[in-house]
């Protein structure tokens, strides 16, 4: 099998390197690293178009969409995947529309992801597991769209800066997503909304 050239462009440090090790472990791919749109759109000059190009959706420098048009222009005859936390059907869409030819949720498996950037490196497309999911279908009864993704996240142990980072939303945005919660799941405080939440959000997935 071809080596797939491959740009892992994220600010997340930890994660960046997680994925990075996870996939130089696996074997197949050349990687390369950025941390910014600059710095992605630099790699791109110095190295050339890259068989495909693993973008941050809300890295320094995407302003959403904008971003990742930019990207895609710039490595043209390339491939790139956009990844996010948020999978919601309208966003994976409008990637898809400027150029993107994949869209993954950072909650993938190595896996799961090493084989979408393969089937996105041989001319294919890839989409999250649940992009043809009814939305309704995934949020808990009494919360909104929103608090769901809220809760879900606070469950997977992220912060309110963290969580307004996956969501592009504001950190007051947040916490008041999360006091709503509170109150609707009747919880005293976040960690005890995480334990209910924790336990409802299995019964709801389980019963989906």
């Amino acid at each position: 099998m071809a080596v797939i050239s491959l740009l892992v462009a994220d600010d997340h440090l930890l994660l960046r390197d997680t994925l990075v090790a996870l996939l130089s472990a696996r074997g197949g791919f050349a990687l390369t690293t950025a941390g910014t749109l600059d710095e992605s759109l630099a790699a791109i000059r110095s190295h050339g178009r890259f068989d495909v190009i693993l973008l941050d959706y809300v890295m320094p420098g995407m302003n959403g969409l904008t971003g990742v048009a930019e990207v895609v222009a710039a490595n043209a005859g390339g491939a790139v995947v956009v990844m996010s936390g948020n999978v919601a059907r309208s966003t994976v869409d409008l990637a898809l529309q400027v150029g993107a030819r994949g869209f993954v949720p950072k909650t993938l498996s190595p896996l799961q992801l090493a084989e979408a950037l393969a089937r996105v490196a041989e001319g294919g497309v890839w989409l999250p597991p649940d992009y043809d999911r009814d939305a309704a279908a995934v949020v808990l009864p009494g919360l909104t769209p929103q608090e769901t993704r809220v809760l879900r996240y606070l469950c997977e142990g992220l912060s309110n800066k963290e969580i307004a980072r996956e969501m592009d939303l504001t950190e007051i945005t947040i916490k008041t997503h999360m006091r709503s919660v509170c109150v609707k799941l009747g919880a005293k405080n976040r960690t005890q909304a995480a334990l209910i939440g924790a336990v409802r959000l299995a019964e709801n997935d389980a019963a989906g």
